[in-house]
């Protein structure tokens, strides 16, 4: 292990990030934007505005149109001497907006029909043996839906820029995970040669992903060219998850064929939910073959009829990757749905596993499905390796206790996945209180990553992840009325503190040959389903629609 760089920095309060940057003569700027993604402008009233003490100028950006990109949203900007006289000015605009076409989207709606589009037949992306043959013969069915709700990124350090557009050309400050795209986007929006733009990429407070759109940066150079000034833009925290690229809303509609001694022998998996293509694409009407080889194309189970469709469904927000993209929900329904057969063939939940991932060897998800689930890497690099996977889920179980005598209201649970080309493995321990109270007093973490070059800065990326996937499964949850996202601040979009967060986190890394895998994002998708699957074993409540805030957990 190696210390980081700049450890002494960070601990000692000197490391710069994006809102510590000032330049000379700095203005900074907040925006009030449409409320609603693809809103205009109706009116402005900005004199109450200009008369708050250090407030100088009042700039309308022009309105957004759809293909959003990382493009300005445009809205109504406030510069000012300070931050504070900024957001006081912000707030004393007098602004009426048309809410255009998704002013009618309402969460709770879009999900009943989301439910109903992943149940019926979708746009066929895997079809491997003859599935419906082999419903047509089934001694058993089972079927079962889950729903995972839209979820904001919410970094401690809201997005932020400073800018400053000159002659010569366009320089900015900013905690950006894409400077490459700033600076293209810069380029395109300002009209400017590419290598008249600079991006100096500060410390980043937090990202999960937020932070690889370069929306705000584009913001800060519109209005620092209109001020003829340096424009530092910062976001508050209600901008960040009111504007926010979201995580997409998902239903996932699962159907199995089982034979008469509880063998797996098909597999129908329908995945309703907006794509990310829809942030570039205004037609994009469901999900795309590379998003849904993330879990599901690169289903590791031993199946001989496998069938992965892909449903409609439209994007009424910005979507964007969150930590682990599309693995937080297919992870999650492939999971929930294997806990769901061991419980209905009376299996423990370990063997029944270890039966669906069957014997060691190499998945090649088709010539249909070859090119996606393996992020850009070569399958003879990186194969898609079950014993892999057994590794890991008999190194977390074994570390867990798996079979363990437990206290009453405790459950274990274990959830399995493979994303960014590493396998990941999670046993959770969860307890539960009459009144319904839930705990996470251990949570054990195996993680088969190929070579482990710096193994504290690994473990540190896993306990983090746990703490994420427990925040996601606990609470994490963005709803929207009348097309404005209801929620905005931390108090109404809670992420775990140390009440509720896992006490205990212990990260066991295998020791392997394998090339180096990505470590950031393969945390995230199994702790969810780990979760809840412990929550089945300690209560008998199942959990198909996250998160668990919305169900009563109290046991009888």
């Amino acid at each position: 292990d190696v210390p980081l760089f700049d450890l002494d920095d960070i601990v000692t309060g000197r490391a710069a990030y994006g809102m510590d940057v000032r330049r000379p003569g700095q203005l900074f700027a907040m925006i009030e934007r449409s409320p609603v993604l693809g809103g205009t402008l109706k009116s402005r009233d900005d004199a109450a505005a200009l008369a708050v003490p250090g407030v100088r100028r009042v700039i309308t950006l022009p309105d957004a149109r759809a293909p959003w990109g990382f493009g300005a949203l445009g809205g109504v900007a406030v510069l000012a001497d300070t931050t504070w006289a900024a957001w006081q000015g912000r707030n004393a605009l007098v602004i009426e907006w048309e809410s255009g076409d998704n002013g009618g989207y309402d969460s709770e709606a879009y999900g009943r029909a989301l439910l109903a589009s992943a149940r019926a037949p979708g746009q066929v992306v895997l079809d491997r043996g003859d599935v419906d043959a082999a419903f047509a013969a089934a001694d058993r069915i089972v079927e079962a839906d889950y729903e995972l709700p839209h979820l904001a990124h919410a970094p401690m350090e809201t997005p932020c820029a400073v800018a400053e557009v000159g002659a010569a050309g366009c320089e900015v400050w900013t905690p950006t995970q894409n400077p490459q795209a700033a600076r293209q986007e810069l380029s395109r929006a300002l009209e400017l040669p590419y290598d008249a733009v600079t991006v100096n990429v500060t410390l980043l407070g937090g990202g999960f992903g937020r932070k690889s759109k370069p929306d705000y940066v584009v913001e800060a150079a519109l209005l620092s060219r209109q001020a003829g000034a340096p424009v530092a833009l910062l976001w508050t925290r209600e901008d960040d998850i009111r504007h926010d690229y979201l995580h997409t809303v998902a239903a996932v509609s699962c159907k199995a064929a089982l034979d008469a001694d509880g063998r797996l022998l098909a597999w129908r998996e329908g995945a309703a939910f907006p794509s990310i293509g829809a942030t570039f694409n205004p037609r994009s009407d469901r999900g795309g073959a590379g998003e849904l080889g993330q879990g599901a194309i690169d289903l590791p189970f031993a199946v001989p009829h496998l069938r992965v469709e892909s449903c409609e469904a439209r994007a009424h927000v910005r979507i964007g990757w969150l930590r682990s993209v599309c693995n937080v929900f297919l992870g999650f329904a492939a999971n929930s749905f294997a806990d769901e057969l061991a419980h209905a063939t009376g299996r423990d939940p370990l063997m029944n596993m270890l039966q669906l991932l069957g014997p060691p060897r190499t998945l090649d998800p088709g010539d249909d499905g070859a090119s996606y689930g393996n992020y850009g890497a070569s399958l003879s690099e990186h194969p898609i390796d079950t014993a892999r996977f057994i590794g890991v889920l008999a190194r977390a179980a074994e570390e867990a206790g798996w079979g363990r005598e437990l206290p009453e209201g405790h459950g274990l649970g274990l959830a399995i996945h493979r994303s960014f080309l590493a396998y990941v493995a999670v046993v959770a321990e969860v307890a539960v209180s009459r009144d319904g109270q839930l705990s996470i007093p251990r949570m054990d973490i195996a993680a088969d990553c190929g070579l482990v070059v710096s193994p504290d800065k690994v473990i540190n990326q896993f306990e983090g992840a746990a703490v994420f996937g427990a925040s996601l499964a606990l609470t994490g949850e963005i709803t929207a009325r009348d097309g404005r996202i209801v929620q905005g601040n931390f108090d109404d979009y809670p992420v775990a503190r140390m009440g509720n967060a896992p006490r205990h986190v212990a990260v066991h890394l295998i020791d392997s040959e394998g090339p180096p895998t990505g470590v950031g994002d393969p945390g995230v998708p199994p702790v969810a389903p780990a979760i809840t699957n412990a929550l089945f074993a300690a209560t008998g409540k199942r959990i198909r629609r996250l998160p668990l805030s919305r169900h009563d957990l109290s046991r009888a």
